[in-house]
């Protein structure tokens, strides 16, 4: 739609004002953050835009939509969905050849491994090939409570970076200040980069992939901002 207003300010609360008037959610809630970091960045992202309003470039906004429309009323059982994703988890599938990216996979995904092994008390069993290995019940539990533990804009941050990465390890990781953006995207992406490597790629690879490196920064940022 067309930019309806001037000018765009923080109001007590945090709540995001336009001409002096709130912002709604789509489901006509105040739009606040919890910090005034999170909610300059999102005032920023209303100034930014020019005549016509992009969606597409309010990440912030977006996700706060869904933390206070979508993920608050329902937090528990959407961070019991999110949760699932450590009970088949993207690094402890392993390859079974060819053995540079055996060794590849083992260089990026084993310190995250062992990390989580640390910091949630907790085993985990590594497969090689795509069938299925269950994870102790005591691991899967301790994941789910590390997920459960957290409020509605953190688990719209969170979302974002297990979503995209395919593994609630690389995002608790990232998320908990155990590895960089770098380092996460590198231990996300692996698979991709190497299949770049053998077989080459094409605009629509880069572009999903240049896609989905937006997503996953936006989660990191907005959980950089509570």
């Amino acid at each position: 739609m067309r930019r309806f207003y001037t000018t765009v300010t923080v109001a007590a609360g945090n709540r995001i004002l336009l001409d002096g008037r709130p912002v709604k959610t789509p489901g006509r809630a105040d739009l606040a953050a919890p910090t005034l970091g999170l909610a300059e960045a999102i005032a920023d992202e209303w100034s930014g835009q020019g005549e016509e309003i992009d969606p597409r470039g309010m990440a912030m906004t977006g996700l706060a939509n869904a933390a206070i429309d979508r993920i608050g009323p329902e937090r528990e059982s959407f961070a019991r969905g999110l949760a699932v994703y450590g009970e088949s988890d993207l690094i402890c599938y392993r390859a079974e050849s060819p053995a540079p990216l055996v060794a590849r996979q083992r260089e990026r995904w084993d310190p995250i491994l062992a990390w989580a092994g640390r910091r949630y008390d907790a085993a985990f069993e590594v497969a090689s090939g795509v069938m299925h290995k269950k994870q102790p019940e005591a691991t899967v539990e301790r994941l789910r409570q590390a997920v459960l533990t957290r409020d509605a804009f953190a688990l719209a941050g969170l979302s974002h970076l297990v979503t995209v990465s395919g593994s609630l390890l690389i995002a608790l990781a990232l998320a908990e200040g155990a590895i960089d953006l770098e380092t996460a995207w590198a231990a996300a992406t692996l698979d991709e980069e190497w299949q770049i490597e053998t077989w080459g790629t094409d605009a629509e690879a880069e572009k999903a992939l240049t896609a989905r490196r937006a997503d996953f920064e936006a989660g990191h940022r907005f959980l950089g901002l509570l």
